[in-house]
C-alpha cells in the first residue's frame, strides 16, 4: 500500500477507470479488517471512535426525513449503465433522516475543533522505506493526454494536500466554508457521522433519496439530459480532462445548494463530489442478492470484490463528481456506483450523513 494507495489502487475511485474495464471475475478483496500492510500510523490518532464523541455535534436542522417505502434499485434500460448496476431489485426501506447537502468545510471544521480529530491525509505513515509525509491525491488538468486509461496523466499525489488544503500548497479554505469537504477517507467520514450522532448511508438509502420519488428514472431530476436547459449539477462539460467549458459555472467543486434540489429536497445527488456509503463494494453483489421478493434494509456484502484491484478493500461511493463526463464515466446517474479505496481520500470525494427515526438507529 505505497503512499496509502497501493500500486495506484485508486484507479477505480480517482479516475473512474473501472468505467472502462469489464467486470470479469477475480479473487475477493481482503475482508473488512483490511490487509496487513506493514504500514503504521504515527501521530497519536484515535484508533477507534471515541464513545464520548457520540452525538456531540448533533444538529438535524439540515436533515430531511425520508418516508419508508419501496423502489427499484439499480439500472433498468440506461444505455450508459455498467454490469455492476444490474439487475434491478425491489428494495424496501424504513424511514430515515439524511443531510440535505454534502458535509461542508465549515461543518467538518467544527468537528475537528471539538474533537482534535486528525484525518488520514494529515497523518504521517511509517513504512519499510521510511516515513511518508502526509498528503493526498489531487486532480491536475493536463494540456493534453494520450488516452483515457492512464489516470496518472491527471491525478497527482500532492504532499500537504488535505481537507484544510484541497489543492495542496498554501491554498487554504478562505471563501470555501460552504463547499463540500474533500480529502476525507472512509474512516474520517465515519468519525464525523459518529460525532453528529448518525452514520453513513447505505447504498440503498442513498439511491432511494437520490431518486427523489422518480422510480426507474436515470437522474435525480428525472430523465432530461444534464446538459439540456439550465445547469442541473456540477460535472465536466467539454473534452475530459483537457477542456472544461464551465457551463455549470465551476471547474472544480461548487458550494453546496448551488443547483436545484430533487423532489425530496436533496442537493447535489449528481456531480460535485462523490459520496461515501457504508457498504463494502462488490461488482457482483447485485447479481448475487437477486430475489423475487423485496429486500428489507439491505446492508451490502460482507466483503468486497473488485475485479480491477483485488488486493485493496474498497467501499462504495455514489453520485459522481465534477469530473464526470458523458465520454468518460457519466456517473451522475442515480444507479451509478463506484469502488473507492477505504483508506484514501481525494479532492473529489465527500459525504453526507443519515440517521434513523430514533437517536439510537
Amino acid at each position: 500500500m505505497a503512499l496509502r494507495l497501493g500500486p495506484w489502487a485508486l484507479v477505480c475511485a480517482v479516475a473512474c477507470a473501472s468505467c472502462l474495464v469489464g467486470d470479469a471475475p477475480q479473487p475477493d478483496c481482503h475482508d473488512a479488517g483490511g490487509p496487513d500492510t506493514g504500514v503504521q500510523q504515527t501521530g497519536g490518532v484515535p484508533v477507534a471512535l471515541d464513545a464520548e464523541w457520540w452525538g456531540m455535534g448533533g444538529d438535524d436542522t439540515d436533515m430531511i426525513w425520508v418516508d419508508p417505502g419501496e423502489f427499484w434499485m439499480g439500472a433498468t434500460d440506461d444505455d450508459q449503465a455498467l454490469p455492476r448496476e444490474f439487475p434491478v431489485q425491489r428494495v424496501r426501506l424504513d424511514g430515515f433522516f439524511m443531510d440535505a447537502h454534502e458535509v461542508t468545510n465549515a461543518q467538518f471544521a467544527a468537528f475537528v475543533k471539538a474533537t482534535g480529530y486528525v484525518t488520514v491525509a494529515e497523518r504521517v505513515f511509517a513504512s519499510a522505506q521510511g516515513e511518508v509525509a502526509p498528503g493526498s491525491m489531487v486532480f491536475r488538468q493536463p494540456k493534453e493526454i494520450f488516452n483515457l486509461r492512464d489516470h496518472g496523466q491527471w491525478w497527482q499525489w500532492v504532499t500537504g494536500a488535505s481537507w484544510r488544503h484541497p489543492i495542496g500548497g498554501e491554498g487554504g479554505l478562505d471563501s470555501l466554508a460552504q463547499y463540500p469537504v474533500v480529502h476525507v477517507a472512509h474512516e474520517d467520514a465515519k468519525a464525523y457521522a459518529h460525532w453528529r450522532g448518525g452514520r453513513l448511508p447505505t447504498e440503498a438509502e442513498w439511491e432511494f433519496a437520490a431518486r427523489g420519488g422518480y422510480d426507474r428514472q436515470v437522474y435525480p431530476w428525472g430523465s432530461e439530459d444534464p446538459v439540456a436547459g439550465d445547469p442541473k449539477c456540477n460535472i465536466w462539460e467539454g473534452r475530459f480532462p483537457v477542456q472544461n467549458e464551465m457551463k455549470d459555472g465551476f471547474v472544480a467543486t461548487a458550494p453546496v445548494k448551488t443547483y436545484p434540489p430533487n423532489r425530496l429536497g436533496f442537493y447535489d445527488m449528481a456531480g460535485n463530489v462523490w459520496e461515501w456509503c457504508s457498504d463494502w463494494y462488490s461488482s457482483v453483489h447485485f447479481r448475487e442478492r437477486q430475489r423475487l421478493e423485496a429486500l428489507l434494509n439491505p446492508l451490502g456484502p460482507d466483503t468486497c470484490h473488485d475485479p480491477v484491484d483485488a488486493m485493496t478493500p474498497k467501499r462504495v461511493i455514489r453520485g459522481g463528481s465534477f469530473l464526470c463526463n458523458p465520454s468518460y464515466c457519466a456517473s451522475y446517474r442515480v444507479s451509478a456506483r463506484m469502488p473507492a479505496a477505504f483508506d484514501t481520500g481525494t479532492n473529489h470525494i465527500g459525504f453526507r450523513c443519515v440517521r434513523g427515526a430514533s437517536a439510537s438507529d
